[in-house]
């Protein structure tokens, strides 16, 4: 099982890399400078940032934005596992590290965008609790539709 910790400035290389290399992200035209310095924007503004480690590998990250809107929800930015370590427990063990993070501090839901047809992330976030909202075509990027989700803890 890989270890979680908060990501340090140390993990911003792997991360960048991590999310470069990601085909999805591909899609969106992430490279490994943008994100790099998105990652190192998230540090400053204290968003939650955790990654798996195996060894000293970064395989996995969790990045949520904690915020007073939609009644104190935690946007789930980015939930990425490298290809060589999924399917083995590090998406739900980022996924539930960085719920009790964002619950811990006060918030009541997590949101998040999920690209339409992925199906298998579709299916992983509904197996964790989340319910699917509504659907938003080229909200993010044109010809890319996403579905909204949203997991509450207080009616």
């Amino acid at each position: 099982m890989s270890k979680i910790v908060r990501a340090t400035r140390e993990h911003l290389g792997p991360i960048a890399r991590l999310m470069a290399t990601a085909p999805l992200l591909r899609r969106y035209r992430v490279t490994a400078r943008g994100a790099r310095a998105n990652l190192a924007e998230a540090l400053r503004e204290r968003d939650t940032v955790l990654v798996a480690l195996d060894g000293n590998a970064v395989v996995g990250l969790a990045w949520l934005i904690q915020t007073r809107a939609l009644d104190r929800a935690a946007y789930l930015r980015l939930l990425l596992v490298a290809e060589s370590h999924q399917s083995r427990g590090v998406g739900a063990a980022l996924l539930a590290r960085g719920e009790r993070e964002a619950r811990a501090s006060g918030c009541r839901h997590v949101v998040m965008l999920v690209t339409k047809t992925n199906r298998r992330a579709r299916s992983f976030y509904e197996r964790h609790g989340y319910v699917h909202i509504g659907d938003l075509p080229g909200f993010v990027r044109a010809g890319i539709a996403e579905s909204l989700y949203l997991k509450s803890w207080r009616a």
